[in-house]
């Protein structure tokens, strides 16, 4: 009888011995279930931290470019405006000699129709207001009364009468600096300066303002030369 209590209290001490174990080792797996959660959220919360900081250098980078670029585009506007303001200076120069000494000025070479055509390139871009004759706004008639008046030609100021000034010729014999009008002589609505290569320049509309256009989008009735 002995031996047998011997034997059973052996048994449960073994038994008790292996429920530790097991418990241990459970315990043992928990800790590092945990510490590999609790580096794992470490890991995805650097991750995120590093994702945040190189989308906000990615976007200061942006920033920078488009700031540097808004200022380069600032500087080329100021020198072209500069260069317009120079070419309208010399131009305005140019219409004060003329008027000054008229048989030196109102000339039949190239050289008047040159500068006629330099004084329009020079206001591509202004705007087209109704009743407006410069230096920044004009209308159809006074761009082309401004134009002429560079190399001291004295236009009349509207369209209708523009289209009776100087010598008819036909729209198939143009030459560069001829006044082109659209409607009839002497009742047209609208003016421009033809600048070759099947070309004009005029002061369009409200919503192209000051433009280069082909004769062939938009045909003129006929035209007139005073140079």
């Amino acid at each position: 009888m002995p031996t047998i209590t011997a034997e059973l209290a052996s048994t449960v001490a073994v038994s008790a011995e292996a429920t530790q174990q097991v418990a241990h080792a459970y315990d043992l797996q928990a800790q590092q279930d945990a510490a590999a959660a609790k580096a794992a959220k470490t890991a995805k919360k650097e991750k995120a931290e590093a994702e945040r900081k190189a989308e906000a250098e990615r976007k200061a980078e942006e920033a920078a470019k488009k700031k540097a670029a808004e200022e380069a585009a600032e500087k080329d506007a100021a020198k072209e405006r500069a260069s317009r303001s120079t070419e309208r200076t010399t131009l305005s120069a140019s219409a004060s000699v003329g008027s000054s000494d008229s048989s030196a000025s109102v000339s039949t070479g190239t050289g008047s129709a040159a500068t006629v055509v330099a004084f329009l390139k020079a206001q591509l871009g202004d705007a087209y207001v109704m009743g407006a004759s410069g230096p920044n706004a004009w209308d159809c008639s006074s761009l082309v009364q401004a134009a002429y008046r560079t190399v001291g030609v004295d236009l009349p100021r509207v369209s209708q009468d523009q289209s009776l000034a100087g010598t008819q010729v036909g729209t198939s014999n143009l030459q560069v600096g001829d006044i082109l009008y659209w409607g009839g002589a002497g009742s047209a609505y609208h003016t421009g300066v033809y600048i070759g290569d099947g070309q004009y320049l005029d002061a369009a509309n409200p919503s192209k303002g000051v433009v280069i256009q082909d004769l062939s989008g938009y045909p003129a009735t006929g035209a007139v030369r005073v140079l």
